[in-house]
């Protein structure tokens, strides 16, 4: 929609300038803030996504597109709180106990950031117990891990039998990524999902909490 088009190109192309000028035109001119989120910002981040998994784009231009897209996220967060908006879903991540590898981790934030999700990122080295704690204290759609250490692997089935023995399995949704991980080890050790890459994992979110 031409309405949109300025501002999803400069979400596209990573330009902070643009991006808060647009945002806050469409917000003086009373357009529907849900509507600005939805068709500007997300829109733009979903081009991204694509671009970047068909090899268009790389990491530094999807960091700065994300950049942007949080520039105009928070102009619009007072407004989208006062009408009631949710986005879709919320999203706890982490790379699991052992490992310290981030930056596939970080594209899926900030991709699922882009497509309108709450994602809280614990970082990395993340030990089971804390896996735990964060879904008790944000109550997360979807846990997400990962792994990119073969040596780690093992830690992902142990973060999902301690959510088991504490009674939290049932509450979340459990998607698992990385390098040496396959679709078999995924369903070996009771996740919900696999991605291969960082577009795959959004689908999958997407997905999971638009059918429950």
């Amino acid at each position: 929609m031409v309405l949109y088009d300025a501002l999803n190109e400069a979400v596209i192309k990573g330009d902070l300038e643009v991006v808060e000028s647009q945002v806050r035109r469409l917000v003086d001119e009373e357009v529907d803030v849900q509507r600005i989120l939805a068709e500007g910002l997300i829109t733009g981040m979903e081009v991204v996504g694509k671009r970047f998994k068909s090899g268009e784009m790389f990491l530094p231009e999807v960091m700065a597109s994300a950049q942007t897209m949080h520039k105009g996220l928070d102009i619009l967060k007072p407004l989208l709180t006062k009408v009631g908006h949710r986005g879709l879903g919320r999203v706890v991540m982490g790379t699991v106990e052992g490992d310290v590898h981030t930056i596939g981790k970080k594209i899926v934030c900030y991709l699922l950031e882009g497509n309108g999700s709450e994602v809280i990122d614990l970082g990395v080295d993340i030990k089971a117990d804390v896996f735990a704690q964060a879904i008790e204290e944000y109550t997360p759609d979807i846990l997400g891990m990962s792994a990119l250490l073969t040596a780690t692997m093992p830690n992902m089935a142990k973060t999902i039998n301690l959510l088991k023995e504490k009674g939290l399995r049932e509450r979340v949704k459990i998607i698992v990524g990385g390098a040496p991980l396959t679709e078999e080890f995924a369903k070996s050790i009771g996740a919900d999902g696999y991605a291969p890459e960082a577009v795959s994992a959004v689908e999958w979110v997407k997905k999971a909490i638009t059918s429950s």
